[in-house]
């Protein structure tokens, strides 16, 4: 994994990023929160799939960043898209939280023991019927990322103060299932944030304004 070095560790803000956790557990969120006449069609007894991401958190000297992915273009689903190292539970998992802990060391070469959960926010069901848990996790030493060539194209990093401003949310239309739809776009440099990825960092954000 090259050179690991400690690193300067602020907690102010890791504690103010775990104590959004308990908040978090009060209301979840949905692909379908600006659209709500989708969510009204959607049967109330339907069957979501597990699943759970990392939102991995690192100390850098300009401040905490956000580390993302660019999922590969040639996956089936959502090619292409900016998305948390994260997916389904499988039936080997302890938990949803070791799911994400496994995703994240194939996915990006982070190994789990070089994580410290700060907790999980509330869950958010997508347009594909998968009911996603987030967790947030401290990166506690530097690593080098080793994308899974396979599933990620890239790996990058946003200041979690860029994402922390609502200003830098936009709300952007499509059609979806028959019907206009509305979601949520983070733009940052080249990178295109949208859809899940971006309503739960949303959440997050809504959830430390609340503190």
């Amino acid at each position: 994994m090259g050179h690991i070095k400690e690193m300067d560790i602020q907690p102010d803000i890791f504690e103010t990023l775990r104590a959004t956790t308990i908040l978090g557990q009060a209301k979840g969120s949905s692909d379908f929160d600006l659209s709500p006449t989708l969510l009204s069609q959607l049967a109330p007894n339907r069957v979501l799939r597990p699943a759970s991401v990392l939102i991995p958190l690192i100390k850098r000297n300009t401040g905490v960043q956000v580390i993302l992915t660019r999922r590969s273009g040639n996956l089936l689903h959502h090619p292409g898209q900016v998305a948390f190292p994260g997916g389904k539970v499988d039936s080997t998992d302890a938990s949803a939280k070791d799911a994400a802990l496994r995703e994240a060391e194939e996915e990006i070469g982070l190994p789990r023991q070089n994580v410290e959960i700060l907790g999980a926010i509330g869950q958010h069901e997508t347009i594909s019927r998968f009911s996603v848990i987030p967790y947030l996790g401290r990166v506690i030493k530097d690593f080098t990322p080793t994308p899974e060539s396979g599933e990620v194209a890239e790996v990058f990093e946003v200041p979690l103060e860029f994402l922390l401003k609502p200003e830098n949310y936009q709300t952007q239309s499509r059609v979806w299932l028959g019907q206009k739809g509305s979601y949520l776009t983070i733009p940052y440099g080249p990178h295109f944030i949208w859809g899940a990825t971006a309503r739960i960092l949303k959440g997050l954000a809504d959830r430390v304004a609340l503190l």
